[in-house]
């Protein structure tokens, strides 16, 4: 079996999160006097973690404190509605079933912050899937730094090049590169596939079940 494992960036990858990540910065933003943004411009804006959200959704040059005061506030409204309109992609289920039932281990790297992460794996997916799940965590770098997906790997006990990391954007493909996995990149998340591919994006999937299929076909031989 070449494939043993699978990891998986959360937002754009495993659940349509853009409705609320979006309600939730707009209404920060407007508490301070910042215009709110169309639902598409935040496409763009997130995957980089919390803080790097609120800093693209404001003016160039704003100040670092002003940014700060934001993301204060967008912490405490997005924790209060983080799956109020949030959904797993359809045939996401389905294809998690169909992995466990292959003995695939799976995982979660996110750069969302981990409570709310964990939550929502939880909520919306179930307990049952997943070994590992890693947010944005105090002292461990973001991605694209591939130091999540590493440490994901070891604590459960696999190899990187045994190791698949799903995502959505080109951050996820160079993560998966530099930690020496399988950058497989998904179409119905947040960027385009030219993203995907110039960012190192190995296979590009349209929906859940061609990573079954990928997996699968790939263990039978």
């Amino acid at each position: 079996m070449k494939y043993t494992t699978v990891l998986f960036d959360l937002d754009g990858t495993l659940i349509n999160s853009l409705e609320d990540l979006a309600e939730s910065a707009n209404e920060a933003l407007t508490k301070h006097g910042f215009k709110a943004h169309p639902l598409e411009a935040y496409k763009k804006f997130v995957g980089n973690g919390v803080r790097n959200l609120i800093k693209s959704a404001t003016p160039d040059g704003t100040e670092d404190s002003v940014v700060d005061m934001i993301l204060e506030d967008y912490r405490k409204i997005y924790n209060k509605n983080y799956v109020n309109k949030t959904r797993v992609y359809a045939g996401i289920h389905e294809m998690l079933e169909n992995l466990k039932k292959v003995g695939v281990k799976m995982g979660v790297c996110s750069n969302k912050p981990h409570k709310p992460t964990n939550e929502i794996v939880e909520k919306l997916l179930g307990n049952k899937y997943f070994d590992v799940v890693f947010g944005e965590r105090e002292g461990i770098p973001r991605k694209p730094d591939p130091a999540s997906l590493i440490e994901a790997a070891e604590k459960l006990g696999v190899v990187p090049s045994q190791t698949i990391y799903v995502g959505d954007s080109g951050g996820d493909m160079e993560s998966a590169n530099r930690a020496g996995m399988l950058a497989v990149g998904v179409l119905w998340g947040f960027r385009e596939q030219d993203e995907l591919k110039s960012c190192g994006g190995k296979i590009l999937i349209a929906s859940p079940s061609e990573l079954v299929d990928f997996v699968t076909g790939d263990n039978r031989g």
